[in-house]
């Protein structure tokens, strides 16, 4: 399984040979690096953790700054732990581009989806409304929820008004378009999670549904 972390920039078109429009999604991936090397006999599973986005040794502290070091590495903003097949063909330092994946390749991508404040129930669950008339007092409200002596409480997972979005997203299978490894760019068919210069991980798919 191949991995990267990546930066979404947005969203743009290309055409393909036949004169279609494919929408695509712009992504900076890397350059990154490995920051730690996780192995079956020591940590009891195989996983890399990639580091991205640089940044200055001032912000940050010495635990985190003494992790970098003994990888050899200046600091990194991003920290993403990913599971993979083979630890033998990563390296402490090694230096990740968007070269890890090729045009054609299919990818899982997941991120933070777009914060959407707190909504009511219409709009977070789809609910239905009520009466738009003039002399209707319910509109948009939740309404009952629970029975007043039976049970007399609302039970626990009712859909109610509150945070909507800003949570973990991944989809899947979308296939790599256009690989950049100069520019450290790749573009993927489709829509990807969250806004623009959102931190996003890349994977190989689970699930080959071409």
């Amino acid at each position: 399984m191949k991995a990267m972390i990546g930066r979404k920039i947005g969203m743009t078109q290309l055409f393909d040979d036949k004169g279609v429009e494919v929408p695509v999604t712009v992504i900076e991936c890397g350059p990154a690096v490995v920051t730690q090397i996780k192995t079956q006999e020591k940590d009891g599973y195989q996983a890399v953790q990639i580091g991205f986005d640089e940044m200055k040794e001032s912000r940050m502290n010495k635990p985190a700054l003494g992790h970098f070091k003994k990888a050899g590495v200046s600091p990194r903003r991003r920290l993403k732990e990913v599971k993979v097949d083979d630890v033998s063909q990563y390296s402490l330092g090694q230096e990740l581009k968007a070269d890890v994946f090729a045009k054609g390749d299919y990818v899982d991508i997941s991120g933070k989806s777009k914060g959407k404040g707190t909504q009511g129930i219409i709009r977070r669950w789809n609910h239905g409304r009520g009466p738009e008339s003039h002399g209707s007092k319910f509109h948009r409200t939740p309404g009952a929820r629970s029975g007043s002596s039976t049970p007399g409480r609302v039970f626990k997972g009712q859909r109610g008004p509150g945070r909507m979005g800003y949570v973990n997203v991944t989809v899947q299978n979308l296939e790599v378009v256009l690989v950049d490894p100069e520019r450290n760019l790749m573009l993927v068919k489709g829509a990807v999670p969250g806004p623009k210069k959102g931190i996003i991980t890349i994977k190989s798919t689970v699930k080959m549904n071409k």
